[in-house]
């Protein structure tokens, strides 16, 4: 029998209307997807009142996005909802990809023993709202209204006036501050005028969502080309309950009406669990049409309204991008607002955020293209290329590489204005790159204790300080109470490993690992952001006071800072990408002539045994033609 998540319904709201002479609300969210609520739960956890706008009467119906990063978890450990998603999700840390029958690719993500978590947790975006709605509803300073829509929206320089369509009639509000967190079709963008850019793409897929007690592991698992379903990419992922997500790809000649029809999806699903040799009952629960894009806005704060998540920024759902940086986006703004709002910091600090963000979708971007041209091809060049390189990856581990669905991790903020001037280290230990989490030893009243670096560092602002002396001890002490007051309403821990330990902090027992993972010198205070990335490594804590005078600015001290950059190309993604450009270009009469002159000059360059070993490998991954579907009944 099916578990399947029903959601619950809410009534309508009753909305008051708000005159010029009441106070603005201190912030409005327009939408109770993942994103608007997270900016609620983070706003609200800061003392600051939040009212949440949601058009619809419950949460989403249907698993959509599926796969929470472990960074996604981190963002829900700071919110309080951790304790909560750990209990239903499943942990997965790889999969495996088949060009039709032939396995082509197995991958792990990272995962030290240190990580507190695994890599990825697939839980439904379904409960995960709807865990994010209950603690919404349990906060005393978030409002939630439910079927009230924004249909006019007004900026001054001083608030945002807001025409609300509730079920009641229009209800007027004002607000010092507006989050647009309404998705990819979002209301208050179209209010605003504004249009995002950048590139769709080709493909469509159908997604559904079905139970099915099976016994496979729970992988992320690839088929191209599928025997069930030949010219199709294949999807499948284990979710809790025996829910399993299929997504596969249709054919650019299939009619997306017909196409998603239960029948139609039945008969796909039914040959591609036949073919696996399961015969298992299973049940249609839900299913769903997308297409790929990657589009953005050019700046994500206008006025005094400010967008996040699909609102601002939509990527290709290949190395599930979208919802976990949404969730980052909403870390971000929470922290910067909230600095906002209590008079701390003023609004340039808001730039960052925009920058910021725009350049984390730029890099989820160029992943997630390469993985879409693997996945969904458009033009003829990338399809060859593609086939060629599933062919080869069975017969050469390299081409694997091609293949590697390159998940979602943490993005960085290199290029920020807050992030200070780069310093000669690499990894968790450069300034504007995310803090992983690990496991750590804290000395307590009762001895030693293992707990993750993110729970003793804990939501705010963290000083991690290696080996003070006395005098350093002292200062930092000094310097902690004065930059807190600056960064109200956020707190600021002092975590000190090893040395003398300031009064307050926490002292963390270290055998050297966290000092040699991080590149920490003796003295040296690396400075961390509430949303765990890091800003800045002082020398030594007197220079706390630079912090406490340019990041309420949102600047950051002159000097030399690492570049945001784009995603670096290998040798082999540049040779694909290329032959794939230089197909897509050619006569239809010539794509053959083509490639035989490129091989002719490849050959010369390489030498006669290359040439001959290349040919043989060549040869040897001829792939075996494609049998005619099997036939299924329509379940």
């Amino acid at each position: 029998m099916s578990n399947y998540h029903l959601p619950r319904k809410y009534p309508a709201a009753q909305v008051v209307s708000m005159t010029a002479q009441d106070e603005p609300l201190p912030v409005v969210v327009a939408g109770a997807g993942p994103v608007g609520m997270a900016v609620a739960l983070g706003l609200a956890r800061r003392g600051i009142p939040v009212t949440v706008l949601e058009a619809a009467d419950q949460v989403s119906f249907g698993s959509r996005a599926i796969c929470l990063s472990r960074h996604s978890m981190e963002i829900a450990e700071r919110l309080g909802l951790a304790e909560r998603l750990e209990q239903v999700a499943l942990p997965w840390v790889g999969g495996r990809s088949f060009y039709r029958d032939r396995p082509v690719l197995r991958f792990e993500m990272p995962h030290s023993p240190d990580a507190v978590r695994a890599p990825m947790v697939n839980l439904s975006q379904s409960e995960l709202e709807q865990v994010m709605v209950d603690a919404l509803q349990e906060h005393p300073l978030v409002t939630l209204h439910w079927r009230t829509e924004v249909s006019g929206c007004a900026q001054t320089s001083e608030d945002v006036r807001l025409d609300v369509d509730t079920a009641e009639g229009i209800r007027h509000l004002r607000a010092r501050w507006v989050v647009a967190a309404d998705g990819g079709r979002s209301q208050l963008r179209a209010l605003s005028g504004l249009r995002m850019s950048g590139t769709s793409y080709q493909g469509s897929y159908v997604i559904a969502d079905i139970h099915w007690p099976s016994g496979l592991p729970t992988e992320r698992m690839v088929w191209f080309d599928a025997p069930s379903n030949p010219g199709s990419t294949i999807i499948m992922h284990r979710q809790p309950g025996d829910i399993w997500r299929i997504d596969y790809q249709l054919d650019a000649a299939d009619d997306p009406a017909v196409e998603t029809t239960e029948e139609r999806i039945r008969a796909r699903i039914t040959r591609h669990l036949a073919w696996l040799d399961d015969d298992t009952p299973w049940t249609l629960e839900w299913h769903g049409f997308y297409r790929a894009h990657a589009l953005a806005l050019d700046e994500f704060v206008h006025q005094r309204t400010v967008f996040a998540g699909d609102a601002a920024h939509l990527v290709p759902i290949f190395g599930v991008r979208g919802l976990n940086s949404g969730l980052e986006d909403a870390e971000t703004l929470t922290w910067q607002l909230a600095a906002v709002l209590a008079g701390n910091a003023s609004t340039e600090l808001l730039g960052a955020y925009s920058q910021e963000r725009r350049a984390a979708w730029q890099h989820n971007v160029d992943n997630a293209a390469k993985s879409t041209l693997i996945m969904s091809p458009g033009g003829h060049g990338y399809r060859t290329t593609r086939d060629a390189v599933l062919a080869l990856a069975g017969e050469d581990a390299e081409f694997s590489a091609l293949v590697d669905p390159r998940q979602s991790s943490a993005t960085h903020a290199h290029g920020s204005p807050l992030t200070w001037p780069a310093v000669p280290t690499a990894g968790d230990g450069q300034p504007g790159a995310p803090l992983q989490d690990r496991r750590i030893r804290v000395r307590t009243s009762s001895g030693e204790v293992e707990r993750s670096l993110g729970t003793a560092r804990g939501s705010g602002w963290s000083l991690l300080a290696f080996g003070l002396d006395d005098a350093a001890a002292h200062a930092l002490a000094a310097e902690r109470e004065r930059l807190a007051e600056v960064l109200a309403p956020d707190e600021v821990r002092a975590l000190a490993v090893g040395g003398r330990v300031p009064p307050g902090a926490v002292p963390v027992v270290d055998d050297g690992a966290l000092a040699a993972a991080l590149h920490a010198r003796p003295g040296e205070v690396l400075v961390i952001r509430p949303d765990g990335l890091l800003l800045a490594r002082l020398p030594g804590p007197r220079r706390l006071r630079e912090v406490a005078e340019h990041l309420p600015v949102g600047t950051a001290p002159a000097g030399p800072r690492a570049e945001s950059g784009t995603v670096e190309e290998t040798a082999l993604e540049r040779t694909w990408l290329t032959l794939s450009r230089a197909l897509d270009g050619a006569a239809e009469s010539d794509r053959e002539g083509l490639l035989t002159r490129l091989a002719l000059l490849l050959g010369r360059a390489a030498g006669p045994e290359e040439f001959q070993r290349a040919c043989t490998t060549a040869e040897a991954a001829t792939p075996e033609p494609a049998a005619p579907a099997p036939a299924a009944p329509v379940s």
